[in-house]
């Protein structure tokens, strides 16, 4: 098993894979990827290959787990490329529970990472069009998450409680960027909300659209993955995060070294692929940069106030760069705006 992070005990394999029926295992390989709380290996056995999962606390309520399952059934059975759930030979149920886990075994998907080409960027904004048109009819009893990132109260009050240490400036640092980030944030909002958010339709949307959740073979999705944060939201929140993650650049170890710019070339390729299945009206065009400003803020925030990093990075020094990208935004959110509506 991989150092770091959690992983599965040869005892408790054993268990779990005795539930389903894949005939001889020759091969279990730990696979890296994803969240480090969530251990996840590649089985080889006589009847395919395999992905094992144990779903970490917090993302373990079995009835948020079957909707996301029910999620997934009703989009494979319109065609879209999500991986396949196998069940267990003894109770036919795509989420086994022991000892108070949860698992999952799906079909192996062979694929690769985005590619950054235009074609592949385009059918990632295209796919993500897709899985709102498929979902747009989907019915459900369970009662899922509702909301996003935007004029969110939790964002809010996570970005008070951000604090720096008590060196000498330290604090007073600290609270000049996220104090920046909040007037940042509910100047964005105010914006969205004026184009009429409130009145939008709201349906399932994926939640988490960004690289990683994608496979590929040559330029085609072939594979989505990560379920985990879906939600009843507009479908243009997932849009702009889809936007947001396939535009930003950080090609440097040291956030202070990134650029403030976005790849805009990239950015209109995503929202073209989109805008070739489903059409936007002019208002939530308008809208778009601010919700990108909005999902930017918030996916950084949130782990700061709870750890005080980003990944490895410093939380102070990420959500420094946070803000310097949120003002090249702001500087070109109306030429930008203004293509999107050419």
């Amino acid at each position: 098993m991989p150092r770091g992070g959690a992983n599965f005990s040869s005892e408790e394999l054993v268990r779990v894979l005795s539930h389903y029926d894949v005939g001889v295992i020759h091969r279990v390989k730990p696979l890296s990827a994803g969240n480090r709380r969530a251990p996840k290996v590649i089985v080889r056995a006589d009847k395919g290959t395999f992905l094992l999962k144990r779903r970490p606390k917090g993302r373990d309520d079995l009835a948020r787990v079957a909707f996301a399952h029910a999620v997934q059934r009703h989009l494979a059975g319109r065609s879209f490329p999500v991986t396949s759930l196998l069940t267990t030979s003894d109770e036919h149920k795509t989420a086994l529970n022991i000892d108070n886990h949860i698992y999952e075994l799906f079909s192996f998907v062979t694929g690769s990472r985005c590619d950054a080409t235009p074609e592949a960027t385009e059918d990632a904004g295209r796919q993500l069009a897709n899985l709102h048109v498929k979902m747009g009819d989907f019915a459900h009893d369970y009662e899922p998450f509702r909301g996003s990132f935007h004029d969110s109260a939790t964002v809010r009050q996570h970005l008070k409680m951000i604090r720096g240490d008590q060196r000498a400036g330290s604090a007073a640092r600290t609270e000049a960027v996220t104090q920046s980030l909040l007037v940042r944030y509910d100047r964005s909002s105010a914006r969205v909300n004026r184009f009429g958010y409130e009145a939008w339709t709201r349906q399932v949307v994926h939640g988490d659209w960004h690289p990683g959740n994608l496979l590929f073979s040559g330029q085609k999705v072939v594979g989505v993955v990560d379920f985990d944060s879906i939600r009843i939201a507009p479908p243009v929140t997932d849009l702009a995060n889809g936007m947001l993650q396939f535009s930003i650049v950080g090609d440097h170890p040291d956030p202070a070294e990134w650029p403030d710019s976005f790849d805009e070339t990239r950015l209109f390729q995503f929202l073209g692929g989109y805008r070739e299945v489903t059409r936007l009206s002019q208002r939530k065009l308008h809208s778009l940069v601010d919700l990108m400003i909005e999902a930017m803020i918030a996916e950084a925030v949130l782990p700061v106030a709870a750890t005080g990093y980003f990944g490895h990075h410093s939380g102070v020094e990420f959500l420094k760069m946070i803000v310097r990208k949120t003002k090249w935004l702001r500087r070109h959110r109306k030429e930008m705006t203004e293509a999107m509506l050419a």
